[in-house]
C-alpha cells in the first residue's frame, strides 16, 4: 500500500465519523427542539381554576374539566351545577357536600372522594353559578352522557342538549352525532344541532325542525319568525305547520279527556238503567250507592296500609258486593212494596240517600278522604310532546269497558240475564211463563247496585271520597239513561261518552257550569223528537 493510498483512506475514514458525528447531533438538536407532550392536568389544578369571581372564567375552567380524562369530572360537574362544589375556606382542600339540608353538611373530598367529616358556611366556600353557567353546564353533562352508557341514557341527554348547544361544545356534538350509532340518538342531535345552526342564521336547518313538537323548539323559532328577513319568513312557515299539528293532537287529548269523563258517567249510569228498565223505579239513592263503593275502597286501604295495588285489587270485588247487599237491603225493605207508584218511590229514595249521607258523616266524618292510587296509576303515557295520556283516567277508561262486556254477557248468555229482558219487554207475560218477577226484580236491583260500587270504586283513583261523593253525578246519570234509552246498555254507553265528550269540548269555551246546562237543552231537544232516546226499548214495561 502506498503512502498516498494510506492518507486517503485515513481521510474517507475521518468523513464518515465526521457525519456520524454531524447525524447524531442534529438528531439531538431536533429531539430538543420538539414541543414536549403536553401532562396530563392534574385533578388539583382543574379545581382551582373554578376559584375564581369571574362566571366567563369559571365556564372555561368547567369546559377543561369537561375535556380532561379525569374520572371524577362528571361527579364534579353535577355537584358545581347543583351548588354543591366548594373549597376549605382556610385552606386547599376540595369538597363535594352530599347533604345541604342542615346546618352542618356531610362533605367528601373532592379528589379522593373520601369522606371528610362535616362542613358548615364557615368552613366551606361553595362556587357559585349564574343562569348562563347552568346553561354551559347542563349542556356539558350532557355531552358526558353522550359518551358513554346506554342507548336510553344517550337518548335522554341527546334530548337535554336541544336549545343548549353553543358555539363551544357544537363541534363536539356534530363528532359524538357521526359516531353515533342509535337513529333515535341521532335524530335527537340532528334537532339540537338545527336548532343551533337556524340561531346562527341557517335558514335550510329549518327543514330538520319542521313539524317537531318539541316545546323548546316552538319557543326558539316564535321571536325568529317575528321577523321580516328571508329567514323570518321561513321560520313563520314552519312554526304554522307545528301549530296545526299540535291543534291536531290537542284535539286528541280533549277527546280522550272527554272519553274517560263519559266513562265515570256510563259506569254511574249503567246500573241505573238496568234498574230502572226492569222496574220503572226512579232510584234517587243511586248516588249513595256510588259513594258507599268508594267508601269500602278506602276502607280496605286502611286495613291494607302502604299496599294500594291490593287494596284496589280487593275493592273492585269488596266494592261491587257491599253497594250490592245495599241494594238488596233496599229493595226488600223499600221499593217492593211501592211498586207502581214513582212519586212515593222517588221521594223514599231520596229520604234513603238523606239518611245514607248523614250515616257516613256519623261514622268516617264529614271529612274527605284520599285513597292512594298505586305507582302504575301514576304519572301519564307520553306519546308525544303535545300529548299525554294520564294512567289514572287510562286505567278508568278500560275499566269502564271491561265492566260494560261483562254486564252485556251477563244479560245475553246466563239465565238472569234472559229473565230480566224478559220482565222488561213485558213483566206478565214473563210470569205467566214462569219467571219469578220479585226475586228478578232483587237481583237486577242488587246488580244496578253492585255496578254502581264499581263506579265509586273507579272515582276513588281520580277524586277525594266524601259523604257528598254521588250527588255530582245523579242527575247527569239519569240524563244519560234516558238520552241511551231506558233500560239498554249500548244507549247508556254511547249516550254517556257523548255526552262525556261534549262536556269536554263545550267547557275550554263556556266554562263548566254553562256546558252542562247547553247539554241539558240539547238531550230536552232531542227527546221532543225522539222520546224513546238513541236506541229504543223492546217490548214495554207495565
Amino acid at each position: 500500500m502506498t503512502p498516498n493510498s494510506s492518507a486517503g483512506g485515513r481521510s474517507l475514514g475521518r468523513l464518515i465519523i465526521e457525519c456520524l458525528l454531524l447525524c447524531l447531533l442534529l438528531l439531538w438538536v431536533a429531539v430538543l427542539a420538539r414541543p414536549a407532550a403536553a401532562a396530563p392536568a392534574e385533578p388539583k389544578t382543574l379545581l382551582e381554576a373554578l376559584d375564581t369571581n369571574s362566571f366567563q372564567a369559571k365556564g372555561d375552567a368547567a369546559q377543561a374539566i369537561a375535556d380532561s380524562d379525569i374520572e371524577q369530572k362528571t361527579r364534579w360537574l353535577q355537584a358545581l351545577l347543583d351548588g354543591r362544589l366548594g373549597k376549605e375556606r382556610r385552606g386547599e382542600r376540595f369538597y363535594i357536600i352530599t347533604d345541604d339540608s342542615g346546618r352542618e353538611w356531610p362533605i367528601i373530598d373532592a379528589i379522593t372522594l373520601e369522606d371528610a367529616g362535616t362542613g358548615t358556611r364557615r368552613t366551606v366556600d361553595v362556587f357559585k353559578i349564574n343562569n348562563d353557567l347552568r346553561t354551559r353546564l347542563e349542556g356539558l353533562l350532557a355531552s358526558l352522557s353522550l359518551s358513554a352508557g346506554d342507548e336510553a341514557s344517550r337518548l335522554s341527554a341527546a334530548s337535554r342538549l336541544i336549545g343548549e348547544v353553543t358555539a363551544d361544545s357544537a363541534d363536539s356534538v356534530r363528532k359524538m352525532r357521526d359516531q353515533e350509532k342509535s337513529e333515535s340518538v341521532r335524530g335527537q342531535l340532528d334537532v339540537a344541532l338545527a336548532l343551533f345552526d337556524v340561531q346562527q342564521g341557517d335558514a335550510d336547518a329549518l327543514e330538520t325542525l319542521r313539524g317537531n313538537l318539541d316545546t323548546r323548539v316552538r319557543n326558539t323559532l316564535t321571536p325568529i319568525a317575528a321577523g321580516e328577513s328571508a329567514l323570518a319568513a321561513e321560520a313563520q312557515s314552519v312554526l304554522g305547520g307545528i301549530e296545526s299539528k299540535r291543534t291536531w293532537y290537542d284535539r286528541a287529548q280533549t277527546l280522550f279527556f272527554g272519553l274517560s269523563a263519559g266513562s265515570i258517567l256510563v259506569l254511574a249510569a249503567i246500573g241505573l238503567a238496568i234498574t230502572f228498565g226492569v222496574m220503572g223505579v226512579i232510584n234517587m239513592a243511586h248516588g249513595e250507592l256510588i259513594m258507599i263503593g268508594a267508601y269500602t275502597t278506602w276502607m280496605i286501604q286502611q286495613a291494607l296500609p302502604g299496599q294500594p295495588g291490593l287494596a284496589l285489587a280487593l275493592a273492585i270485588p269488596g266494592g261491587f258486593l257491599v253497594a250490592g247487599a245495599f241494594g238488596v237491603v233496599i229493595e226488600r225493605t223499600v221499593i217492593r212494596f211501592l211498586k207502581g207508584r214513582p212519586l212515593e218511590t222517588l221521594l223514599a229514595t231520596f229520604g234513603l240517600s238523606l239518611v245514607l249521607q248523614q250515616l257516613v258523616r256519623s261514622v268516617f266524618s264529614p271529612l274527605n278522604r284520599r285513597v292512594a292510587s298505586p305507582d302504575w296509576l301514576q304519572g301519564a303515557w307520553q306519546i308525544n310532546e303535545a300529548l299525554s295520556l294520564t294512567l289514572n283516567r287510562l286505567a278508568v277508561l278500560l275499566f269502564c269497558l271491561v265492566v260494560f262486556a261483562g254486564l252485556w254477557a251477563l244479560m245475553r248468555y246466563t239465565r238472569l240475564g234472559l229473565e230480566v229482558r224478559a220482565v222488561t219487554q213485558n213483566r206478565a207475560m214473563a210470569r205467566a211463563m214462569g219467571v219469578r218477577a220479585s226475586r228478578v226484580d232483587m237481583l237486577t236491583f242488587g246488580l244496578g247496585a253492585g255496578v254502581a260500587g264499581l263506579a265509586g270504586v273507579a272515582l276513588s283513583q281520580l277524586t277525594n271520597v266524601g259523604p257528598n261523593l254521588g250527588q255530582s253525578y245523579i242527575v247527569d246519570s239519569f240524563l244519560v239513561v234516558v238520552f241511551g234509552g231506558v233500560g239498554n246498555l249500548w244507549g247508556t254507553l254511547v249516550a254517556g261518552m257523548s255526552l262525556g265528550v261534549i262536556n269536554q269540548v263545550l267547557q275550554p269555551w263556556v266554562g263548566a257550569v254553562l256546558a252542562k246546562i247547553i247539554v241539558l237543552v240539547g238531550v230536552i231537544l232531542f227527546i221532543q223528537k225522539r222520546p224513546q232516546g238513541i236506541f229504543a226499548p223492546k217490548g214495554r214495561i207495565s
